[in-house]
């Protein structure tokens, strides 16, 4: 299976970057997200740590709010991503844009959101959500479905909707501080523009990569 990239805006010139990382990625986002996209979720990326031993482990993830700090997601800190972060906080992540022949690679470290932000994005999440997050101890063994199913359904007799849903302590945001941005633009003949930012303080340097 081979696909040809084709661009039609002569691809991903130097001049065409935002001076900050964040900013060209608000202006790529903001394309990947709008109505006729042909992206179903645009904020879905590939998260990938590494255990103490530097095993390495990547599942798919939705991006929940970005800003000049960084990305943030939500999760069990039981997790297995989680329980990886604590112990070796280097991460990467990875916005799949194939539809629209792009790729946003990030490199840096990860840190927990005060329990104040995590709490402001639970309660504004759906109320069976908010259930979800207790009724599933991401990553462990289950015996069954009907297990995490009567689990579920307990909750919802005990929080029934209307009711305030407590956040649970086990679970939270980490904040993704970008050390290097790459975005990536396919093009013909796998001659792909891939320019990257590399954090430089007090800015940032921008790298032309061979595809």
């Amino acid at each position: 299976m081979r696909e040809q990239y084709r661009t039609h805006d002569g691809g991903l010139l130097e001049s065409d970057l935002a001076a900050h990382p964040m900013e060209q990625f608000t202006h790529w986002f903001k394309q990947a997200a709008a109505p006729g996209s042909p992206l179903p979720e645009p904020n879905a990326m590939v998260v990938s740590t590494a255990d103490a031993d530097g095993r390495p482990s990547s599942r798919t993830v939705l991006l929940k709010s970005y800003g000049t700090e960084g990305f943030v997601f939500y999760t069990n800190y039981g997790s297995r991503k989680a329980r990886e972060l604590a112990v070796n906080p280097h991460i990467a992540l990875l916005f799949p844009w194939h539809a629209m022949s792009r790729q946003v690679l990030v490199t840096g470290t990860a840190a927990r959101t005060s329990r104040e932000e995590t709490a402001a994005y639970f309660h504004s999440r759906p109320h069976g959500s908010q259930l979800g997050a207790w009724a599933s101890a991401q990553s462990t063994v289950l015996g069954s479905r009907a297990e995490l199913d009567s689990g579920y359904e307990e909750l919802r007799r005990r929080y029934p909707v209307g009711s305030a849903v407590p956040v649970p302590e086990h679970w939270g945001g980490f904040r993704i501080v970008p050390g290097t941005v790459e975005f990536w633009q396919g093009r013909e003949n796998r001659l792909h523009d891939r320019l990257r930012y590399t954090r430089a303080d007090p800015g940032w340097r921008v790298e032309r990569l061979s595809p």
